[in-house]
């Protein structure tokens, strides 16, 4: 259950990703392009301390972007290569964002999420006023009984992949839907519109 409060961002998470994506290479978005968001879904971290969400975001082209975002109230050391921005909540304060597939947190309930079958959060709206409706969802393939911690990570990118190297396996991540990944289980996407695999966790022998 991810607990969503009703608070104003500064700057927004649109315009967030408007600034960070024509950075990116993978991306293929120009400066002043135009973005929808088409669908967002949230993980639980089990310590309840990182704000773990993933939105998919169509390009004027038409192609589907994942980007994967994590909300912390502090700097993670050693990770000033993955900060996508820093923004003003107006109930949580100051909030870190970060391209989460450098942050273990991330990676750790992705994984979880694959290999045991998993799903996103629930979103419950704060001071008790009901759910959010949801515009994305996310499913695991895998039926394994739970996963172990994820603690550490290694990313490295190539064209629209990114590989996720963790203390427990290899995850890969699609950067653009629809891109070709290994075999492996998966973590599968659907939003309003569309679907498509975001993630593979590799098996062991790969």
């Amino acid at each position: 259950m991810a607990v969503i409060e009703q608070a104003t961002l500064r700057p927004s998470k649109a315009e967030a990703l408007a600034a960070w994506l024509p950075d990116q290479a993978w991306s293929g978005v120009v400066a002043g392009a135009p973005l929808e968001v088409v669908g967002q879904f949230r993980f639980d971290d089990p310590a309840g301390e990182v704000g773990v969400e993933v939105l998919l975001v169509r390009t004027e082209d038409g192609r589907v972007l994942q980007a994967p975002l994590t909300y912390r109230d502090a700097p993670l050391p050693g990770t000033d290569a993955f900060l996508v921005i820093e923004m003003d909540h107006s109930v949580l304060g100051r909030r870190w964002v970060y391209d989460a597939v450098g942050d273990p947190v991330h990676a750790d309930v992705l994984r979880r999420a694959i290999v045991t079958g998993g799903h996103e959060a629930e979103l419950v709206l704060a001071n008790g006023a009901g759910q959010r409706p949801k515009d994305a969802w996310a499913s695991g393939s895998g039926s394994e009984p739970d996963s172990p911690s994820v603690t550490s990570v290694r990313v490295t990118t190539t064209d629209e992949v990114t590989s996720i190297a963790t203390d427990h396996g290899t995850i890969v991540i699609a950067r653009v839907v629809g891109t070709a990944l290994p075999e492996g289980e998966t973590l599968t996407g659907t939003w309003t519109d569309g679907s498509g695999v975001l993630a593979v966790l590799l098996p062991d022998h790969a």
